[in-house]
């Protein structure tokens, strides 16, 4: 599943190229508890035809009953009971406002959690040209952003450097639009499968890489791009950026090692591998001996992955370093308590009131889980 704000626009994209009327949806403020966070976006098309969310959907049934043609002779709903009556096309001309949940019975009405309020800026008919040069920017990896004055709802479009809040003045509406984000794993075995679905799933593009062709040969996730090449050398190809991971998952030093260490070169947001407090600790003594890295400048590489949820097979596993990936990419700092290396411990010492050693499943070092 690729990135939603990505699919919105280009969907919005046909629409207008097809010459259909359509709006976009933006939330800009929001007040209390809200179903989904400022800058979040949503397209209508004029025959009722929904992409994107500003809620639960009980908001985007009250924007399709007021602005769609297709509802123009409709019923109200229970969603859109209260909505002002009257010609139900879609407005023309620079970018309105309309407030949901001011009350409480708005807030019960259209399924917003309790006390919430949000805002929307709906723009109408947005220029094709510009959507699709919006489009290409992003398709092409480039970070945009966005200005629309909100006296005419003229767009321009400028590259940026990094991922910023949305803005609103009185004059204008600033939103930050990025490429997909990106995930490189490391390795084709079953973990990766688990992870790999997850990633998708949750809006990341994925590659695998895999040089042997036993572990290439079982993979089932077609949505994945798999390729072949020496690890190192996949992800210098891959130029990680702010917007990208890597995980390394094969426990297999001759193909972790130095892809990890082109990782750490890289802006990627979270850089990582599998294994155990005991095999952590000897990536990072092989890293300093036999290429000069120092603790400081490994300090990025994260390991034993995952957040602690006494994960013991490889889906419960694959959930908790998917959880973290997202915690990193989200901005949240982890509690000390679910870190891997920490709770297990922790937990050890509570059981035996000795350190928890680590474990040797099969001639391998086994994974920080439980």
């Amino acid at each position: 599943m690729e990135n939603l704000d990505v699919m919105v626009l280009r969907q919005l994209r046909d629409w207008r190229r097809a010459g259909q009327r359509a709006l976009l949806a933006t939330v800009v403020r929001t007040w209390g508890s809200s179903p989904r966070p400022i800058g979040s976006i949503m397209a209508l098309c004029e025959d009722g035809t929904v992409v994107g969310s500003v809620s639960g959907g009980c908001i985007e049934d009250d924007l399709i009953y007021r602005y769609s043609q297709a509802y123009a002779n409709a019923a109200p709903t229970s969603a859109s009971a209260n909505a002002p009556k009257g010609e139900k096309t879609m407005p023309s001309g620079a970018p309105g406002f309309v407030k949901y949940g001011i009350t409480a019975d708005e807030a019960h009405r259209f399924g917003l959690p309790c006390g919430g309020t949000l805002e929307l800026l709906l723009e109408y008919d947005p220029d094709p040209a510009q959507l699709s040069e919006l489009v290409r920017l992003l398709e092409s990896g480039r970070l945009v952003e966005r200005v629309v004055r909100l006296s005419d709802g003229a767009v321009t479009l400028t590259a940026a450097a990094a991922p910023t809040e949305l803005e609103l003045t009185d004059t204008q509406l600033v939103n930050t639009f990025g490429p997909e984000y990106r995930m490189l794993l490391i390795g084709a075995g079953q973990l990766t499968e688990y992870l790999a679905t997850m990633a998708l799933f949750s809006g990341f593009a994925v590659t695998v890489c895999d040089p042997r062709e036993e572990y290439r040969g079982a993979w089932s996730v077609a949505a994945a791009k798999v390729v072949s090449d020496m690890p190192d050398d996949v992800v210098q190809a891959f130029k990680p950026d702010r917007r990208s991971c890597v995980v390394a998952l094969t426990h297999d030093p001759k193909l972790d090692d130095l892809a990890l260490l082109e990782a750490l070169k890289t802006d990627a947001f979270y850089v990582g591998a599998i294994g155990s407090r005991r095999n952590n600790q000897a990536r990072h003594d092989r890293m300093i001996e036999h290429f000069g890295e120092t603790e400081e400048s490994l300090a990025r590489l994260r390991g034993p992955i995952g957040i602690y949820i006494g994960s013991k097979t490889p889906a419960e596993i694959a959930v908790s370093v998917m959880a973290e990936i997202l915690a990193v990419k989200n901005g949240v700092a982890l509690p000390r308590d679910v870190e891997v290396a920490i709770a297990k411990n922790e937990r050890h010492l509570a059981a035996h009131d000795t350190p928890a050693p680590d474990s040797i499943v099969c001639g391998l070092t086994r994974l920080e889980h439980d």
